[in-house]
């Protein structure tokens, strides 16, 4: 008897919790982030983006693609046997929505949205497994004036927020990479090379280095490159494989009008996590709050896959990181 009762104690206290990166969103919260969210929304439609919303769900194979590259750790099946997923990320979705929704459509095509997405975390590092995302996709419209639209509607919509002291990293996908291929590191070694870059670890990217057969000369410049970082003047003096990567960030420095090119930093070492970018890429940061608020970038491959191949770009904000960074930035004024 004591023992079931026991049994039945935990069962009700792991009943009352609610699952590791998840919480409970009250009414004072909640009324801030609406009214967060409200101001978001205003610069998205004053801006042309219409919002739409998509299912939670989807089935496994929409985010299987080969560009999309993205994976869900949630499955279950339907009452046929398939296989859906928890979404990831609202980018597939909207990609196959385009290709389903939108055969035809003239582009460019400006979509808005506010949902959540669901990731696998590590616990131990307080992540989210459920993510308030705000965000918009431009489909249709190439590089880099495309990219330069996603960047000034993205500064626009943290300045409505309330946001201070953002900044917003920007770099090249393709840069580290190829930069890799170059010196003729294989596939195996450039793929684990590229995984801790995509989450910062640089020490992990020194051990992976030194495993190579590269000279001293090369190895160097591989471990200098991610490490890259700041104004316009980074640009300056490049060469070799960095000089088509550096021109091409000087373009889209040179069509940002001056309010959005004030926010700009250039961050060589930038290696997103999701697969499907293709060029550009960005990262949002604000020192009150010790991780990325934000991200996004060019996927110009990704609608091929939907049966529409298109030009794309855009990104989506962590509505309560963002959230957080807005307090911090208060409590600092005061």
């Amino acid at each position: 008897m004591g023992a079931r009762s026991a049994f039945s104690a935990d069962s009700q206290t792991m009943l009352d919790r609610t699952p590791s990166g998840t919480r409970d969103v009250l009414p004072d919260e909640m009324r801030e982030l609406r009214a967060l969210m409200d101001r978001i929304r205003a610069v998205f439609e004053s801006a042309g983006y219409g919002e739409v919303s998509t299912p939670a769900l989807e089935y496994e194979r929409t985010f299987a693609r080969e560009s999309a590259r993205v994976s869900s750790p949630y499955r279950l099946f339907d009452e046929h046997g398939n296989v859906l997923v928890l979404r990831s990320d609202m980018t597939v979705p909207i990609a196959r929505m385009v290709g389903s929704r939108y055969p035809s459509a003239p582009t460019p095509l400006r979509f808005s949205y506010f949902a959540h997405s669901y990731r696998g975390v590590r616990p131990q590092r307080g992540q989210s497994r459920e993510i308030l995302q705000a965000g918009v996709e431009l489909i249709g419209a190439p590089g880099p004036e495309g990219t330069v639209e996603a960047l000034t509607v993205l500064c626009d919509a943290l300045d409505a927020a309330g946001l201070e002291n953002f900044r917003v990293g920007v770099g090249d996908v393709t840069l580290y990479p190829a930069l890799l291929e170059s010196l003729g590191v294989e596939r195996d070694s450039r793929e684990l090379i590229l995984a801790e870059l995509a989450t910062g670890d640089f020490v992990g990217v020194e051990h992976e280095l030194s495993r190579l057969p590269l000279d001293e000369e090369d190895a160097q410049l591989l471990l200098r490159v991610p490490r890259i970082r700041g104004g316009a003047d980074v640009l300056q003096g490049l060469n070799g494989p960095l000089q088509q990567a550096g021109a091409g960030m000087r373009t889209l420095l040179n069509l940002l009008e001056p309010r959005t090119a004030e926010r700009i930093i250039f961050d060589f070492g930038l290696m997103p996590s999701l697969g499907y970018y293709t060029g550009a890429v960005f990262q949002i940061y604000d020192p009150a709050y010790g991780m990325p608020i934000g991200g996004g970038g060019r996927y110009d491959d990704l609608l091929g896959d939907f049966g529409r191949p298109l030009p794309a770009a855009g990104f989506g904000l962590d509505v309560e990181r963002l959230h957080i960074a807005l307090r911090a930035e208060e409590r600092g004024r005061v």
